[in-house]
């Protein structure tokens, strides 16, 4: 009877203006985001007879702001009013866009790396100002069945992406693909404008030194913050494993299962396809269960995955495997985001996304950046039994943590 009269009294998450309004532009900057990948490396693979060089460029221009920004961005984002940082986030990377179509129309190719940095810079203000509308608009209850919804957006591109992003370059070409990523963003801008209006917020004089200040905060409220200093380290071992597991993804195709190149796009669907299915069913039942758990399972499930990719020489127990695997991958991704949002206060998520972040991505890329040396000196059994073993340790370190509860935010930022 109780939980009738709740999900009565409880507002339906996709009834919400402000839910509605942030996935239809996700949706949109999704579509661009994916055109733009597969425009730029399949024209720079053209272009350098696929140099290995150039190719590696394009992912140092998506990546690299990330190390730079990461940390400004979130910084910025807690100063500065949420909705409109997002909206002229989007306008001016349409803006920057339309000027390098103009530049590539007239013969400077290599401004398609702009394309890509430039974009990336401009995220990395713009994501955590919407985590900061996310935490300010969604209940409590529901911001986890909130990550949900938008896991299960990023699978459904993981599945779709990769052929709407060929589809636009092989049929239409370079100029009207970055045409298009430009034109979707400006659509972005556009719906962005019916999210509620900015809650202005009395900031005292600013003083110098301040941003500094501001700035060291965050890292000292992450380290303060007991979940949050195990989330950092979980963040670090899952960077590091789903590194190595991507990087050497073609060689298990090719070496393991003994088929061409060509059939790692199988796995990379059913993996994408499970990943949607897994987060609709964390969606519905996202309530029930702390984020903590939600990640332990994901990393455990994750370790024994992994370790049997590294081992098996059957394609269809690899792609079962895969299945199960894109099944709870999307855990980890919800309970990491939902553990963000709940223990940090709305005045500081930027910060605290901004030290975070970094710590998944820049793993990731250094792995990603070993696994050549890596695959030379050992096994590809042992190299996914090291990332399985990762992903263990990882969720380990979420055992102390188990049981902590959100705290409750007052209006200062307290210590966590």
């Amino acid at each position: 009877m109780n939980e009738v009269y709740e999900q009565v009294k409880a507002p339906s998450l996709l009834g919400s203006r402000f839910v509605q309004t942030i996935l239809l532009s996700n949706v949109l900057l999704q579509i661009g985001i994916w055109v733009r990948n597969f425009a730029i490396l399949l024209f720079v693979a053209e272009k350098t007879n696929n140099d290995p060089y150039a190719i590696s460029l394009i992912s140092v221009a998506e990546f690299a702001p990330i190390f730079v920004f990461s940390f400004i961005g979130g910084t910025f984002a807690d100063r500065w009013r949420p909705k409109r940082t997002m909206i002229w986030c989007d306008l001016l990377s349409a803006v920057s866009v339309f000027v390098v179509l103009l530049a590539i129309h007239f013969g400077s190719w290599q401004s398609v790396y702009l394309v890509a940095f430039i974009s990336a810079i401009l995220s990395q203000f713009s994501q955590p100002s919407g985590m900061r509308l996310f935490k300010q608009h969604v209940p409590e209850e529901q911001l986890q069945q909130g990550m949900a919804l938008f896991q299960s957006l990023m699978a459904i591109f993981m599945v779709l992406g990769p052929m709407l992003g060929t589809f636009t370059y092989s049929t239409f070409g370079l100029e009207t693909s970055i045409a298009v990523m430009g034109t979707v963003f400006l659509l972005s801008a556009l719906v962005l404008f019916r999210l509620p209006a900015d809650k202005v917020e009395e900031r005292g004089e600013t003083v110098p030194g301040q941003f500094r200040q501001e700035f060291i905060e965050g890292f000292r409220y992450v380290w303060h913050s007991r979940v949050l200093r195990m989330l950092g380290l979980a963040f670090i071992l899952a960077g590091l494993a789903v590194g190595i597991a991507q990087a050497l993804n073609l060689f298990v195709v090719t070496e393991r299962l003994g088929r061409e190149e060509k059939f790692l796009q199988y796995l990379l669907m059913v993996n994408g396809a499970a990943m949607l299915i897994g987060g609709g069913i964390v969606a519905m039942y996202a309530k029930r269960v702390a984020p903590q758990m939600l990640l332990a399972v994901g990393m455990i499930v994750g370790a024994v995955c992994t370790v049997i990719v590294g081992y098996s020489t059957s394609v269809p127990l690899t792609l079962v495997v895969q299945f199960v695997n894109g099944l709870v991958f999307p855990c980890i991704h919800i309970g990491i985001s939902t553990m963000i949002l709940k223990w940090s206060h709305t005045s500081i998520v930027g910060r605290v996304n901004g030290v975070l972040n970094p710590l998944f991505v820049g793993m990731m890329v250094v792995s990603m950046s070993c696994a050549g040396a890596l695959k030379d000196a050992f096994s590809l059994v042992s190299i996914y039994s090291g990332a399985g073993l990762l992903f263990l340790v990882g969720a380990l370190a979420m055992l102390p943590i188990m049981n902590h509860k959100a705290p409750e935010h007052m209006e200062s930022v307290p210590q966590p």
